[in-house]
């Protein structure tokens, strides 16, 4: 088991790179899904000192609260509904450099300004999110898509 994290100090790419082979190695031998997501939304939080990380699970028509880092968050969100819920219904990443721009949000933080979402998809269905807000605006990029998307594939393969 992991106890520390190498925290990368070059490009966000190279931290990606860095970050991917630890949270294999922190949750290598951990059967529980909930512990495992709980680190991982820790050390992507602490890798890029994020505002918020954390997954909400598709349970029965709704997006409900899992494990997350970060302040008080939404505990549930209906399907299609703020950037959660469309990334669910599209099943799709989406992208937002300005969450006050996007129709619909759902703040559930005012300082909240940037925003990515990943569908975490199994069987070719939607059984999760990993949601990470920034609280500056314009943070989130392709390296950030590229490198969540494949956090999220390696996730649902041990869940």
């Amino acid at each position: 088991m992991a106890e520390d994290l190498n925290i990368h100090k070059g490009t966000k790419e190279e931290k990606y790179k860095t970050l991917l082979p630890q949270l294999k190695a922190l949750c290598e031998g951990e059967p529980n899904s909930i512990a495992n997501l709980a680190n991982v939304a820790a050390a992507i939080k602490q890798s890029f000192d994020y505002y918020w990380v954390g997954f909400y699970w598709v349970i029965n028509d709704e997006l409900v609260l899992g494990p997350f880092q970060g302040p008080i968050a939404c505990t549930r969100i209906k399907k299609g509904k703020g950037v959660c819920g469309s990334a669910w219904e599209k099943t799709e990443t989406i992208l937002v450099d300005n969450v006050d721009e996007f129709p619909g949000h759902i703040a559930c933080s005012s300082l909240s300004k940037s925003e990515i979402v990943v569908p975490l998809i199994q069987n070719n269905e939607v059984i999760g999110v990993l949601d990470v807000d920034h609280d500056e605006l314009n943070t989130f990029d392709e390296i950030d898509s590229k490198y969540l998307n494949k956090i999220c594939s390696w996730l649902v393969s041990i869940l």
